[in-house]
């Protein structure tokens, strides 16, 4: 299938690792330009580097979008270097374990800003330019949680933000050939989840073998009907699709990728 995506400009936030270097790495492959987003100058640049190695093309954009200038400087850079973005995936954030009782109301607010103003911020500034190309894509990453809550009452109440935002920023783009999306995954193999699962491995007395402790949580909290955790090219596959003009029919979407794990309807 040609997703007619060849020619296209995307900024992928936060994709130095896990899932968003997935994405922008999917992206690549289907001939878009990828502008790889992220903290860590070496890792951006380690990801820019295995893509163009790959044929594809990208370029690195650093910045902390949890503050005003930090996203206008990374904006800067992306228009700098593409003259205008088509594919907005909205994937920065952070993961923390931490419940209600040893959480604090300043944590929340600076979880709040890192997990959805950063994407507020991001995305006002590069829609007047999608609004001039009368065409673009905006996938923003939430998260099963946002549906259906766990342990981390702080970050799951982020996530279910961003659902709600995904919609009424598609309603607000309406007519503009704009669409606006959102992709949740479940439990996704990377790097940062290897470390939760071996935290959690730690505390519940199941040893450090990592496949042994990927069975235990299989068999518990990440269980679902697939009987298997999630890859970064799950998640990637998806994403590429929304980000390509075949899928203009799909708009204020919430769209799992969690192996059946979420138990309610959207």
């Amino acid at each position: 299938m040609d997703l007619q995506l060849q020619g296209k400009r995307a900024l992928v936030t936060g994709s130095s690792s896990g899932i968003g270097e997935g994405i922008a790495k999917g992206l690549a492959q289907e001939g878009v330009t990828v502008v790889v987003h992220g903290r860590n100058e070496k890792e951006a640049s380690r990801v820019v580097q295995e893509i163009t190695a790959d044929g594809g093309k990208a370029f690195v954009a650093i910045g902390d979008l949890a503050t005003d200038i930090g996203a206008e400087q990374v904006v800067d850079r992306v228009l700098s270097n593409l003259g205008a973005v088509d594919i907005l995936v909205n994937n920065a954030g952070v993961y923390l374990l931490r419940g209600w009782m040893n959480s604090t109301p300043s944590q929340w607010v600076e979880l709040y800003n890192i997990n959805i103003v950063s994407m507020v911020r991001i995305t006002l500034l590069l829609v007047p330019q999608m609004r001039e190309l009368g065409w673009g894509r905006i996938i923003n990453m939430s998260s099963g949680v946002a549906t259906q809550p766990t342990s981390t009452p702080d970050y799951s109440a982020t996530k279910a933000a961003n659902l709600n935002l995904t919609l009424s920023l598609a309603k607000e783009l309406a007519g503009t050939g704009i669409t606006v999306n959102t992709v949740s995954p479940g439990s996704i193999v990377t790097p940062g989840l290897n470390e939760i699962m071996l935290q959690i491995g730690f505390k519940q007395g199941w040893g450090t073998d990592l496949e042994q402790i990927k069975q235990y949580m299989l068999q518990g909290m990440m269980s679902n009907p697939t009987g298997r955790l999630g890859t970064v090219e799950d998640v990637a596959n998806l994403v590429t699709f929304v980000s390509s003009p075949l899928a203009g029919y799909i708009n204020g979407a919430n769209l799992r990728v969690d192996g059946g794990w979420v138990s309610t309807i959207n």
